[in-house]
């Protein structure tokens, strides 16, 4: 063989290493891109001291934190930092990453301080004023932006519906994302939040048009209120929507992409506020919620003897005794142990209305990560697919 030769055979190994390593090397993980809104000098809403572009970032990286701690989970953030980022570029990182959803995360703001409640957005063209009055708001950031207008085509942040022929992508991944927000949705209002609106809505908001996946938006609350705006920026209330948010998105992936063996429900190791009036704050909320509870649907509720509820309160890599002093005076506690830890969960029934009291209890109690699991046949399924 002469040298010629040698040296095209040798770039011949050489690309078919290069790309067998490319191949393998790519993650088979499920991709979830979340997206803190605003930034540096876009501010976003601000009010009695609460700006949103802390509150979206805050939230965004325990999310994240949540989410990484499960090993078949990739996390990628379009700001992990007070940057600002345009529009179009958010939606390209989970692009160019291959992301499997995409979750922009916001707070809602109104002149109305009397306004509370969260909304989860996916991209539509709807006609509902309201909506797009919201869409206008998050979508004037392009203002911001150098040559918007060219970078944009023309787009009016004013007139959403300058959209319209640009919405091709939306129809493939409605469904899913409407699935997505609506699990988000869910568990939002198992810790009793109000969720406007009814339901899930559609707008024309920018950085969802761009993104080619499912894709969601979430108002978390208004900072415009004083109680929502005081629980939005403490550390007890964002870990609450967190933990919230992490769950759906992990429902979503079960749902959608299975749900390996060896993948262990997570209660997340995140710090809590001391703070005494952030506590007062989020305990009046639950004991609230609690008081307007119907008792009437507590006996009137479908009972499914094939399905048992259980709140998860903690995990541990030690084992603790049953002993109501050690969690904090809740009696008819039982733990399990696999995967090397400990869960210890509150309470049993086979009535989701009244699994649902018995979570509120425990939260009541300072378990504020407290959620609810659901075991049928002696083997965990989703909380979906138990009501079903």
């Amino acid at each position: 063989m002469n040298r010629t030769s040698i040296h095209k055979t040798t770039k011949i190994l050489l690309i078919c290493f290069l790309i067998g390593n490319f191949c393998f090397g790519q993650s088979n993980n499920f991709r979830v891109a979340l997206d803190a809104g605003h930034g540096a000098h876009d501010f976003g809403a601000s009010y009695n001291g609460h700006v949103e572009k802390n509150i979206a970032l805050a939230v965004v990286l325990k999310v994240g934190k949540i989410l990484e701690a499960n090993s078949k989970i990739d996390v990628i953030y379009t700001r992990k930092t007070d940057v600002f980022i345009d529009l179009v570029e958010r939606a390209n990182i989970a692009n160019r990453a291959d992301a499997t959803i995409f979750v922009s995360i916001h707070c809602n703001a109104n002149k109305n301080t009397a306004a509370d409640g969260t909304e989860t957005y996916v991209m539509g063209m709807t006609k509902i004023a309201s909506n797009l009055e919201a869409a206008k708001k998050e979508n004037s950031v392009i203002t911001l932006e150098k040559d918007y207008k060219t970078k944009y085509e023309g787009f009016d942040p004013n007139a959403p519906e300058t959209m319209i022929g640009l919405t091709l992508m939306q129809e493939e991944y409605l469904d899913n994302s409407i699935s997505l927000a609506s699990k988000i949705e869910d568990k939002f209002e198992a810790l009793g939040k109000k969720i406007r609106g009814g339901g899930v809505k559609q707008a024309p908001y920018m950085v969802l048009h761009k993104a080619y996946m499912p894709r969601v938006l979430v108002e978390m609350g208004f900072i415009s209120n004083y109680t929502e705006g005081n629980l939005l920026d403490s550390e007890e209330g964002q870990n609450e929507i967190a933990i919230a948010i992490a769950e759906a998105i992990l429902s979503y992936k079960n749902e959608y992409y299975g749900n390996d063996d060896n993948e262990s429900n997570f209660i997340p190791i995140i710090s809590r506020t001391t703070a005494k009036n952030v506590r007062d704050t989020v305990q009046a909320a639950k004991a609230k919620a609690i008081e307007t509870t119907d008792i009437k649907t507590r006996s009137a509720s479908t009972t499914n003897l094939g399905t048992i509820y259980k709140v998860q309160i903690a995990a541990s890599s030690k084992k603790i005794p049953l002993q109501p002093q050690n969690f904090k005076g809740l009696r008819n506690t039982s733990a399990d142990f696999s995967n090397g830890v400990y869960k210890y969960y509150y309470g049993e029934t086979s009535d989701y209305e009244e699994s649902k009291i018995l979570l509120k209890e425990a939260q009541q109690k300072g378990y504020s990560s407290a959620y609810l699991i659901a075991i049928r046949d002696g083997k965990k399924i989703s909380i979906q697919d138990a009501i079903k």
